[in-house]
């Protein structure tokens, strides 16, 4: 430990936010980084405690605790702070194959189960993480190292998101030939077309690809596997199949008026959103405008907050953000304790700008869509809201949410985002390979591994445990990479944690 009392002398210090009312004139990134003895201090501040929670990666009370890729969050923080950046990036890539993506999306488990954390402020492990991976790419060392001998064993692996990006990249480096298929006509899956642009900048993916092109993993775009692409044909092709397609069915709203215009699912737009601006900048048009329009996302998660960010940016004349669960409490309670996640209310960046353009939260809790209202041409022009309260169920004894009696409430709509979270993976892909579905409709897999019922066929993420995290998806690209390398080669050296 360089520093054995920096966590006493130091406090927590994190890049600075461009205000609200001045990022929201673009779709940049808006944090700016701190120096770099700046960032050395944040290193110092790890304590290097006995058991070091944040790289534990376990499971508690059904949550994650510490980084599920298992960081070597202690080393690289005192590498870090005695300015040696080069070793620190060598520790760091040892089990994340894509810093830069976790470093800018990742809600930072690790810190979240920091011991500095019990009782202060964690250390800024995920900002440290984002300085280290930047300076590599600036100095020169991340680039391509081409494995020195190939195995003659091919892959496919189904689907550029983060999980399969990494078992792309882990069997790439083996030795073995691979070949990642993707629907959207740009690499990256949910990066690329499912997180705004604000919260990763799309040129941080591209400087990726292109070096896993050059080390020899092949992309082929708008290809889509059980569709214009056979299984059958990819099946003969390969002697593997990876199937990283994502968890992308989305979950609807069963409520009368479902089918009024102006209704879309939060990914579609959000997508549509993305592919305009790197297309023309948003001159084609060719996405859903919210400008002028007042904007209703049901949903309060992280995707639900990209919407509202989003359609702040397009101009939306309000924002209202309907989440069913009640409002969390501001600090810990005492049946959640540390190192658990921290059941707290967060404000995020979109809200953060709601507040400051509208004057509110745009959150509103307990609450849900009775009705959606439509003019005589049947577009969207409000939605009848309810409010909802845990009822003890008489049938089955359990709580559930329940409407609240008389609570009935109209507010304008033109447009409402439906953010409710995914139900699992699209079964034609599965379907594709007579890969089988389990009752939660994700790709089933044998106990404890990746391998499907159908001999080859491997699954992996988002498709194979539900909607998760983008960190999880890299864990389980790099877990099924080990397995697949094992049933091809007969014994594995690939480190998986």
């Amino acid at each position: 430990m360089g520093k054995p009392t920096g966590f006493l002398e130091y406090d927590r210090k994190t890049s600075t936010a461009i205000p609200p009312k001045e990022r929201v004139g673009n779709f940049h990134e808006f944090h700016k980084p701190l120096s770099r003895q700046e960032q050395q201090t944040q290193g110092a501040r790890c304590m290097e405690c006995g058991v070091p929670f944040c790289q534990a990666g376990m499971m508690i009370e059904g949550m994650a605790s510490g980084c599920p890729l298992h960081n070597l969050i202690p080393e690289w923080n005192d590498l870090l702070y005695s300015g040696n950046w080069e070793q620190a990036y060598n520790r760091l890539k040892k089990t994340n194959n894509f810093p830069e993506f976790t470093a800018r999306v990742c809600p930072a488990l690790c810190e979240a189960a920091c011991t500095c954390g019990h009782y202060g402020e964690a250390v800024a492990t995920k900002e440290n993480e984002r300085a280290i991976i930047e300076y590599a790419y600036e100095a020169g060392l991340v680039k391509a190292r081409p494995p020195k001998v190939r195995t003659g064993k091919r892959v496919a692996v189904i689907g550029s998101g983060p999980a399969g990006l990494a078992a792309a990249d882990q069997l790439n480096r083996r030795g073995h030939e691979v070949t990642v298929y993707e629907r959207d006509d740009r690499i990256g899956g949910l990066l690329m077309y499912g997180i705004p642009n604000m919260k990763l900048e799309k040129d941080i993916i591209e400087r990726r690809i292109a070096i896993m092109k050059e080390e020899g993993v092949s992309f082929v775009t708008n290809a889509d596997v059980g569709r214009n692409v056979k299984a059958a044909t990819l099946r003969k092709e390969y002697d593997r199949i990876v199937l990283a397609c994502g968890a992308k069915n989305p979950r609807d709203i069963k409520a009368a008026g479902r089918d009024a215009n102006g209704i879309y699912f939060a990914v579609n737009y959000l997508g549509s959103v993305t592919k305009s601006l790197l297309d023309s900048g948003l001159k084609d048009k060719k996405f859903v405008s919210p400008k002028g329009k007042h904007v209703v996302v049901i949903g309060g998660g992280d995707t639900g907050n990209d919407c509202v960010g989003t359609s702040i940016r397009l101009g939306a004349a309000s924002v209202t953000q309907l989440e069913m669960m009640p409002k969390a409490p501001d600090t810990r309670a005492e049946d959640n304790p540390w190192p658990e996640w921290p059941k707290v209310c967060k404000t995020d960046y979109g809200q953060e700008e709601a507040i400051a353009l509208f004057g509110n939260d745009p959150r509103v809790y307990q609450t849900t869509v009775k009705e959606f209202l439509k003019d005589k041409n049947g577009n969207l022009n409000g939605i009848i809201t309810v409010k909802l309260e845990n009822r003890k169920d008489e049938k089955t004894g359990r709580m559930a949410l329940a409407e609240v009696a008389g609570s009935e409430k109209k507010i304008p709509a033109d447009i409402a985002l439906i953010a409710a979270g995914f139900l699992g993976a699209e079964k034609y892909a599965a379907d594709a390979f007579g890969a089988a579905l389990d009752a939660r409709t994700n790709v089933q897999t044998k106990a404890g591994g990746y391998q499907t019922g159908v001999k080859g066929v491997f699954a992996c993420g988002d498709m194979r445990r539900g909607q998760s995290l983008v960190v999880w998806a890299i864990r389980e690209g790099r877990e099924v990479a080990a397995e697949v390398d094992l049933s091809l080669m007969g014994y594995t050296y690939m480190a998986v944690q």
